[in-house]
């Protein structure tokens, strides 16, 4: 049984992390910027933002052919995940603008997506951001008793073939956020061994306003004003979710779940005998770190390391600090996880999977 607790013990009393964050500061101050969105980020923001309504007024306003129509849903929810990891989730880490009200509007894209923002900040924020890899904790990596990622997990037959038919689980992924996780998480007392305190009375209006803002603009209003047969209208919504799933769950474990990677468990006192920032190192993978258009789409997000070290950092600046986060690293012979290429990471992933189902790991605890 997990503790309650977790506490992060820094037994080689590292200055890694206060030296790092140094460098970082000196970084935005020499330039004279801030750690918040720039023009560029400015311009994303415009452009996920034009896609995903241009996109959704198309597909219920231009009455088109049947094929076309199923080409818009797919494009929707492309558009709809890389909004959401563009926009919504730096806002929700409080790294669009040094006003809060500012991330705060910006943030409820995630609940015109369909998920919950509420809920979100504390599954994402708060524990996946302090406990990544953790079993009992990070309830990124309690996917489904299908799918087995860390080593204390239980064994069963089907794992052995995960790696063929995880993918067609990741698809499912916004479909449960939308229908079942967030109302789920929302009236629980506890996630995982975190501790939950009941929500303000505000938070019980936005999760059902949005749920119904979402259901009637992305199923109602699509069954009334689409010129084809109801279960076209319901098929195509599913195959948006499809997509959209498959795109946010995959730059999801393709950031904590390739070769390489710890899985620690705590000892018996709840201490993971690491510092915090040391733990994101050895939790965590960079992936096509030179490939613009991926870091583009992905908000980022393949520049992972650096956002967990620093979540409240717009991502915009991710690329310039990796270079002085794996130079820091190299410095105090630290592991920094970098995975060349989209593809590589995919294959990486792949081969974590078929690995995990076999039983086949490494040394993983600490």
């Amino acid at each position: 049984m997990e503790p309650a607790k977790i506490h992060f013990v820094n037994t080689d009393k590292s200055e890694f992390y206060t030296t790092l964050k140094e460098r970082v500061d000196a970084y935005f101050l020499k330039r004279g910027i801030t750690p918040y969105a720039n023009t560029f980020m400015v311009f994303k923001i415009v452009f996920f933002l034009a896609g995903l309504i241009g996109t959704y007024l198309f597909l219920i306003l231009a009455n088109s052919s049947l094929p076309v129509t199923y080409l818009l849903w797919v494009l929707l929810g492309f558009n709809t995940a890389f909004a959401a990891v563009n926009i919504g989730h730096d806002a929700l880490h409080g790294a669009i603008s040094s006003n809060r009200k500012v991330n705060t509007v910006l943030g409820y894209i995630f609940d015109v997506a369909g998920a919950n923002a509420y809920v979100w900040k504390i599954t994402h924020n708060q524990i996946h951001h302090t406990y990544p890899n953790i079993q009992g904790f990070d309830e990124d990596i309690n996917i489904s008793p299908l799918i087995r990622i860390t080593p204390h997990q239980k064994m069963r037959k089907i794992h052995r073939y995960q790696h063929w038919y995880a993918l067609f689980l990741y698809c499912l992924t916004s479909l449960t956020w939308v229908f079942i996780k967030d109302y789920k998480r929302f009236f629980q007392k506890r996630i995982a061994n975190y501790e939950i305190k009941k929500p303000p009375g505000y938070q019980y209006f936005n999760l059902f306003f949005f749920k119904a803002f979402y259901y009637t603009t992305f199923l109602v209003l699509p069954l009334i004003l689409i010129d084809h047969a109801w279960w076209h209208i319901l098929l195509g919504f599913i195959i948006m979710h499809f997509f959209e799933g498959f795109s946010l769950a995959m730059i999801i474990q393709l950031a904590h779940m390739v070769g390489g990677l710890d899985f620690p468990i705590p000892n018996e006192k709840g201490e993971i005998r690491n510092s915090w920032a040391i733990h994101q190192l050895r939790t965590t993978a960079d992936f096509a770190r030179n490939n613009p258009l991926v870091s583009f789409f992905f908000g980022g997000l393949n520049f992972h390391i650096e956002h967990h070290l620093f979540q409240q950092v717009c991502h915009v600046h991710h690329r310039a600090l990796s270079n002085i986060v794996k130079s820091t690293t190299m410095e105090y012979s630290l592991p920094y996880h970098d995975i060349p290429t989209l593809g590589g990471a995919v294959l990486s992933h792949l081969q974590f999977l078929k690995n995990r189902g076999r039983n086949e790991h490494s040394n993983v605890s600490y």
